[in-house]
């Protein structure tokens, strides 16, 4: 495998003009593969220079490993990606993190990207006393469009800490372009604004009076994905690009180096507005080891997935109260559309209760607390690592006899 820490010099240029000539096409040539491109935040005339040249690179790249071509279209919609993503709509995918990190969520191999993480942060004017997220409660929020990853990420972290723009922040100022967000300081529409962290420091380095409050992890830069099962690797396409002249005019364009992404590279963008909050007002959160502990000591283990999940597997005591879902994956969820009968967890209010599901993706046990914790319930622990941690964890569990 190439390696791609370093940028493709001229003489790799040089030797990638030599293009063979394009096969004639016949009736047994395999279908060109459906790329799909996302030039992420960029103003309209970058975002087509950078679409042209990935186009480039990719249509290149796929002459040999691919044989039928690549027939690629360009994006400018990332929530319609996501969609695509969990359809598996097109073959491969080259766009922002998210986008990516979707893709690499259900079913799709990294293969390379541009060596430019990108970080989302809070920026307010050095003036303001806002100083973190807390205290930015009740301030009027500038963000780029929904598409952004910068929106992304932080809805992300705001989700994290058990809140939701609309509940956390009094109004929300959306515009297309992240440097238009500094007239909003300015001019005192915004308190506070999210922008990727290379504007934040480009307006530091022009001397302009900002802050930031709050940063997210830093998350791969453009990159792409391919399908699993797809008639080229990750591998031979990783390859090809490295040998195709124009992605290493795209690299000197964009002043990066190539890096070969893994999945694990995605994982916190793939998770991020998935998981559950961190924290949970009104009950301590807890760990496998803890739990074994609580259990020594009494408390009871109410496990609210589906029976079938149950039987499959479940902690020694653990009883069953099922959270039926249909409200949304959000802090902001509405409990009225679920359904979780409170009465099966006793009538001692003082009771010790531990709430679990499936990890930390699973919304069941997160509803479920706040269900116990509103009927007046007052030792409350949720265990946010639910059943896969504690079998991870080297736990004892049951399996429920073959009927």
């Amino acid at each position: 495998m190439k390696q791609f820490h370093v940028i493709f010099g001229a003489a790799m240029l040089l030797a990638g003009t030599a293009q063979a000539a394009p096969a004639q096409p016949s009736a047994a040539s395999p279908a060109p593969l459906r790329v799909l491109v996302n030039p992420g935040d960029s103003s309209e005339q970058s975002r087509y220079a950078l679409y042209t040249a990935w186009r480039s690179a990719v249509e290149q790249a796929l002459r040999k490993p691919a044989g039928g071509g690549a027939q690629i279209a360009l994006s400018t919609d990332a929530t319609a990606d996501l969609g695509s993503t969990r359809a598996g709509v097109h073959d491969i995918f080259v766009g922002p993190a998210h986008v990516v990190g979707s893709a690499v969520r259900y079913g799709y191999l990294p293969v390379v990207g541009l060596g430019k993480p990108v970080q989302a942060v809070l920026v307010t004017l050095r003036e303001a006393s806002i100083s973190d997220l807390a205290n930015a409660q009740g301030k009027r929020l500038g963000l780029p469009l929904q598409d952004s990853v910068v929106t992304y990420l932080v809805r992300g972290e705001v989700n994290a800490a058990n809140t939701s723009i609309k509940r956390h922040f009094s109004s929300v100022y959306e515009t297309r372009y992240q440097d238009a967000l500094l007239p909003c300081l300015q001019v005192r529409r915004c308190d506070v604004v999210a922008v990727e962290k290379a504007v934040f420091d480009r307006w530091v380095a022009a001397g302009e009076p900002v802050k930031a409050v709050m940063q997210s992890k830093p998350v791969p830069g453009l990159s792409v994905a391919i399908k699993k099962g797809s008639r080229t690797s990750a591998e031979a396409l990783r390859d090809a690009l490295a040998d195709a002249a124009p992605f290493a005019e795209l690299l000197r364009m964009e002043n990066a180096r190539a890096v070969a992404n893994t999945a694990e590279d995605f994982k916190y963008v793939a998770t991020l507005g998935y998981f559950t909050p961190r924290a949970l007002p009104g009950a301590t959160v807890v760990d496998a080891p803890k739990v074994a502990q609580l259990l020594q000591a009494g408390a009871t283990y109410v496990d609210t997935r589906t029976e079938v999940e149950f039987k499959a597997g479940q902690v020694p005591g653990a009883i069953l109260v099922p959270y039926v879902e249909k409200s949304a994956k959000d802090a902001d969820f509405d409990a009225a559309q679920d359904k979780f009968d409170v009465a099966r967890l006793g009538p001692d209010r003082n009771a010790q209760l531990i709430f679990a599901c499936n990890g930390p993706e699973c919304w069941k046990s997160f509803k479920a607390t706040q269900a116990a914790i509103k009927a007046g319930y007052s030792k409350v622990y949720w265990f946010r690592g639910g059943f896969p941690e504690w079998r991870s964890s080297g736990m004892k569990f049951d399996v429920a006899a073959a009927q």
